[in-house]
């Protein structure tokens, strides 16, 4: 069976996005992978379509409303369906690449964007969402974040990419950033590759990367190190 993504958000127009060209959107055409989108509008009762209020308490912004959202939610999502319902929200859990896999490796996601000063914390609890960041920033909206995720995953679903080893021998995979490529020309600028890549030697290869990757890291991203996560041998 497919992956099979559903978005739920105020601005469906913006899917599939860049997910429809390239690898990504060949996947789309063949259906190694769906993708459905859910207006929440479609979801309120007035003849405005509200979707959100003022925050109880007050403060400002206004706030996603926990009603009409649940309603989409369970329009979207039939009762049994294992599928895991994900907030993108920048207080959410950081997105590793584990947990890519673990998507990938599943039936798909629910992926609700919120807008607004976010989500009532009421429909985050009754539908058991899992909130995901992307990072230590904030966007405009959830809906540029659903794209990362899911640009992360449908890469790794089985055919979509030419090179399976691509998925794997990349940065965050084993623990450790990307080592440095090269290719022809031999030398530009006054550049030459490395010695090493071009000795036919794979041993020494492998070795030469295995080193770039862990200087990198120890430079770029020392607590991946520091993390406690398995680094591969």
């Amino acid at each position: 069976m497919s992956f099979r993504a559903v978005v739920l958000t105020l601005y469906p127009e913006m899917f599939p996005g860049h997910l429809g060209l390239s690898l990504a959107g060949r996947a789309l055409e063949r259906g190694d992978w769906s993708l459905e989108t859910v207006q929440i509008r479609d979801f309120a009762t007035d003849r405005h379509r509200t979707v959100d209020d003022t925050p109880a308490g007050g403060g400002a912004g206004m706030v996603m409303r926990a009603d009409i959202l649940a309603r989409a939610i369970d329009h979207a999502v039939p009762e049994g369906d294992p599928r895991p319902k994900l907030l993108m929200s920048p207080r959410g859990k950081p997105l590793t690449q584990a947990r890519v896999r673990e998507l990938a490796s599943g039936l798909g996601a629910v992926i609700v964007c919120g807008r607004f000063e976010g989500v009532d914390q009421r429909v985050i609890e009754a539908r058991e969402m899992e909130e995901v960041s992307i990072g230590d920033y904030v966007l405009s909206g959830g809906e540029p974040a659903a794209l990362v995720l899911l640009d992360a995953v449908v890469r790794l679903l089985p055919g979509v990419m030419g090179n399976e080893a691509s998925g794997t021998e990349e940065s965050f995979e084993g623990g450790l950033l990307e080592h440095p490529h090269f290719t022809r020309p031999q030398e530009w600028e006054g550049r030459p590759i490395p010695e090493v890549l071009t000795s036919g030697n794979h041993a020494r290869i492998a070795a030469w990367r295995r080193e770039q990757a862990e200087m990198l890291t120890r430079q770029r991203r020392p607590d991946l190190l520091e993390s406690g996560q398995p680094v591969q041998k």
